[in-house]
């Protein structure tokens, strides 16, 4: 049996904004489940005060066969927004897609990067206490990733707490202010985020590279 996380112990309080660091494998996406309650801890207790909403795969709940707009308030069901909610944030969705007259479309008529921009318009929509994020989304073309990070930042502005997982250390310098460096699933250091992301990149400059084949 492998324990993918071992010995964590740690508390998050409003207004932590905290950055998951570390290799792949390093036990990032499973923490993010046993916050969000996907997975149950095998040993250990996790105590949540507060909604959580997690955001691991921003396409479920999507229909290829509906239209966009009808996407729109399908994927709002499912993350938990009420009718009236859907139909006070549709003109903002639809405006932040830049789909335009494609929202009439079905979805499978769309690129992947179109689908993309749709689904994480409906996600960013939300009005998150306790936010859990796999990876930020890159959603299309430079010029539109940057609006795209903006609408994030609004998300993360607007909940209580996030915890995100990422590979981009500018990314985390911008949207946190802590950070927890996870190592074969044991947590090695957190604290602030620009102190843990240099013990990690110090640690990565040290480890002699594997020898080519």
């Amino acid at each position: 049996m492998v324990n993918a996380l071992k010995n964590i112990d740690l508390r998050v309080h409003d207004g932590d904004r905290i950055g998951l660091i570390g290799t792949n494998g390093a036990g990032k996406s499973t923490l993010l489940r046993v916050l969000s309650g996907v997975y149950p801890p095998t040993h250990g207790t996790v105590e949540v005060d507060g909604r959580v909403s997690p955001m691991f795969d921003v396409m479920l709940g999507m229909n290829p066969d509906a239209t966009g707009l009808e996407n729109i308030r399908l994927c709002g069901l499912f993350w938990g927004f009420t009718p009236r909610q859907i139909d006070e944030r549709l003109q903002d969705i639809g405006d932040f897609t830049e789909l335009g007259p494609f929202l009439t479309m079905p979805v499978r008529t769309y690129s992947n990067g179109m689908r993309l921009r749709l689904a994480f318009a409906v996600a960013t929509a939300q009005e998150p206490e306790i936010l859990l994020l796999d990876e930020v989304i890159g959603a299309g073309d430079a010029i539109f990733y940057k609006k795209a990070l903006a609408r994030m930042q609004d998300l993360v502005d607007r909940a209580n707490i996030l915890v995100v997982a990422s590979h981009s250390d500018d990314m985390m310098r911008q949207l946190c202010n802590k950070a927890i460096w996870l190592d074969k699933g044991t947590l090695m250091e957190y604290g602030q985020v620009d102190r843990v992301l240099a013990a990690y990149t110090k640690m990565r400059e040290t480890v002699p590279a594997s020898p080519s084949t």
